[in-house]
């Protein structure tokens, strides 16, 4: 799993993941193998209605095919070029230069978040984070533009999280947390919190969930250092999907319920206990056993979103998917996925034979593409089904069309 894992989303027709004041956001991991092209992420982006999203480093190729989207895109700084950017003015407007200004307007930038979880994974980069914010921000205004910048804590350094009316940052990080916050109060920024309940399970009588009372804490501890108009934004959230013999509590259904209610919650606009109505974005966190896709686009589980029943992430465009050969698979590893789909897979391969109507295009990569679909379709495009140990990926061009266009081409230059 991973990558599109990120998806996190959209069961209706209605635009869920952007709620009227609130909205939820994916992240676009870098770190797993066999994730589709940037035009074909874009694309499922789009058809699955997701409007926010966070690259976690500058990947110039998914930038570029971010262009003219109108997607709200934040950009990461990676915690090993933290330090850097916060010893040298010069690499901090180079980074701008190449990240960002290369790619602005066209492509909708709206923040850079600079590293994450400093403080508690890398505490001895701790003290160049607010110089290499303050870099950044200077680059940005030498630019001429509107970008916010901010860094993503880490919750956990929140103590005495309830009552949430005690919370306070541990006093040990004021050294940098204090001109930190400041900076994001003078530049309008957003108070960035990673919030893993999984990690952190609290009960309360007065809330009905932990996402609640880490927001809550967080607000509280900002206001005892005397900032008090920053928004807090939640840069990764989620839950497990899976884990090892000694994580119980890592599996789908608990993964299940708790994005579907996550998501719900959001979008409802309710706010907190503590801040009725005030919009709380979130961005469900990407990594292998903690996204809501496989990479092949595909849900990892059912999301439990409705009174009336559960839905697919993708039931609102299940009829505009499908599933193709991938441009440039092996022929071998083709044939064998053909030999497969068409075998033990009980696919009616009849119209690939000769004299069958699918024939004439006759090469590998199309008839697998037949089959493929007709597999994907046959199992009701279940997780999984559109893959065969690679060779397999998710589109909205419907192969049977591909097959119609070639076979005209064919017919017409003989």
């Amino acid at each position: 799993m991973g990558w599109l894992v990120l998806l996190v989303v959209l069961f209706s027709a209605l635009p869920i993941l952007s709620g009227e004041g609130a909205f939820v956001g994916v992240n676009i991991g870098t770190d797993v193998s066999n994730k589709p092209e940037p035009m074909a992420a874009v694309q499922l982006l789009q058809v699955q209605q997701i409007h926010h999203v966070r690259l976690y480093h500058c990947d110039s190729k998914m930038l570029l095919a971010l262009a003219n989207t109108g997607i709200e895109v934040i950009v990461s700084v990676p915690n090993d070029q933290v330090v850097g950017i916060g010893q040298s003015k010069n690499i901090a407007t180079n980074w701008i230069s190449r990240c960002i200004a290369a790619h602005y307007p066209e492509t909708n930038i709206t923040a850079i978040v600079v590293g994450s979880d400093i403080l508690t994974v890398l505490p001895d980069d701790a003290p160049f984070l607010v110089s290499a914010l303050e870099y950044l921000y200077s680059a940005l205004v030498e630019f001429s533009m509107e970008i916010k910048v901010s860094t993503p804590l880490s919750s956990s350094i929140i103590l005495d999280s309830f009552p949430t009316s005690q919370a306070f940052y541990d006093h040990s990080w004021d050294p940098v947390l204090v001109p930190m916050l400041k900076f994001l109060q003078q530049t309008k920024s957003y108070v960035m919190l990673n919030v893993y309940p999984y990690y952190d399970y609290v009960q309360s009588n007065n809330y009905t969930n932990v996402f609640d009372v880490v927001i809550d804490a967080g607000y509280y501890a900002i206001g005892n250092l005397n900032i008090t108009n920053a928004p807090i934004v939640v840069t990764e959230s989620g839950w497990p999907s899976k884990g090892n013999a000694s994580e119980p509590n890592a599996n789908m259904y608990l993964a299940s319920t708790y994005n579907s209610d996550l998501i719900r919650h959001i979008l409802s606009n309710a706010g907190t206990p503590n801040h009725p109505g005030v919009a709380i974005n979130t961005y469900i966190y990407d990594s292998e056993n903690w996204g809501l896709f496989y990479a092949n686009g595909m849900p990892t589980y059912i999301l439990n979103l409705t009174a009336s029943g559960s839905l697919l992430a993708n039931d609102a465009v299940k009829d505009l998917t499908f599933c193709i050969a991938r441009d440039g698979a092996d022929e071998k590893l083709l044939l064998a996925a053909l030999d497969f789909a068409c075998g033990q897979g009980k696919v009616n391969c009849s119209a690939l034979m000769q004299g069958g109507p699918c024939h004439e295009q006759d090469t590998v990569a199309a008839h697998a593409s037949y089959a493929f679909d007709a597999y994907y379709h046959e199992k009701n495009k279940d997780p999984g089904t559109c893959d065969f140990k690679g060779v397999a990926i998710l589109t909205t061009t419907n192969p049977s069309e591909i097959l119609t266009d070639m076979l005209i081409l064919l017919v017409f230059y003989r």
